[in-house]
C-alpha cells in the first residue's frame, strides 16, 4: 500500500516527491525512508528516471530532513523538549540517542541513520545539545551521501522487490550499519593504498 502511494505521488510530481516524501516522513507518511531511496534507484534502472536527479534528490531530502530536526532542537525552547520527555513513545528514542551522543559524539549521526525513527530524532538531540552546526553538516551530510548511496544502488538491483525488501530491512538495521562501516572501511584502505603507491612512484621517478 505505501509503495503504491510512493508511485503515485513520483507519478503526479516526479523527481521532487523523492525530495517532498523524504522531508514528510517527519510527520508520519507511512512510506520507510528506505522504500523511497530504493525506488528511486529501482525506477532509474528501468530508465524511468534519470539516475543523477533521482539520486540528488534523495540526498537532498535526506539532507533536509535531518537539519530539520537539528534546527528545531537547536531553535526550540525547554517547553517543547519537556513535552516530547513527557510522551513515552518519544522519550524512549530520546534517551536512546542522548546515549548514542554522548558514547560517539558526532558520530551517532551517521549511526541513527540505520534505525527508523532514530534518524529523526538523534539530529534533534544534537540541536538541543548545541552542537555547531558546521560540525552537524561535517557528520550528517557525508553519512547521509553514503546512505542514500547504498540503498539507491541497492534499489536499482532489487527492482520490483523493493517493497518486501523494506519491511525486512526495517528489522536488521544493526547489520546494515555493519554492511555500510564495512564499505566505508574498505574505501578508506583503498584510497590510502593508492595515495600511497602515487607517492612510491613519484619518490622513485624524482
Amino acid at each position: 500500500m505505501a509503495y503504491d502511494l510512493l508511485l503515485s505521488i513520483i507519478e503526479q510530481v516526479g523527481y521532487v516527491a523523492l525530495f517532498l516524501v523524504l522531508c514528510l516522513g517527519l510527520i508520519g507518511l507511512p512510506i520507510p525512508n528506505e522504500a523511497v531511496v530504493m525506488t528511486g534507484g529501482a525506477l532509474s534502472a528501468a530508465d524511468a528516471l534519470d539516475p543523477v536527479p533521482a539520486y540528488i534528490m534523495t540526498f537532498l531530502g535526506i539532507c533536509s530532513a535531518m537539519t530539520f530536526g537539528y534546527s528545531i532542537g537547536r531553535f526550540s525552547g525547554a517547553k517543547l523538549s519537556n513535552w516530547f520527555r513527557r510522551k513515552k513513545n518519544i522519550s524512549k528514542f530520546l534517551d536512546k540517542s542522548e546515549e548514542l551522543s554522548d558514547k560517539y559524539g558526532g558520530y551517532a549521526l551517521s549511526i541513527s541513520l540505520c534505525f527508523p525513527f532514530l534518524r529523526h530524532v538523534t539530529p534533534y538531540v544534537m540541536g538541543l545539545n548545541r552542537m555547531k552546526f558546521m560540525r552537524f553538516m561535517l557528520f550528517a551530510y557525508p553519512s547521509a551521501l553514503v546512505w542514500t548511496l547504498f540503498y539507491f544502488i541497492l534499489g536499482s538491483f532489487v527492482g520490483d522487490k523493493v517493497q518486501d525488501l523494506s519491511n525486512e530491512i526495517s528489522s536488521y538495521g544493526t547489520w546494515i550499519l555493519i554492511v555500510l562501516c564495512a564499505a566505508a572501511a574498505g574505501f578508506v584502505v583503498y584510497r590510502y593504498n593508492k595515495n600511497k603507491s602515487v607517492k612510491h612512484d613519484i619518490d622513485h621517478s624524482a
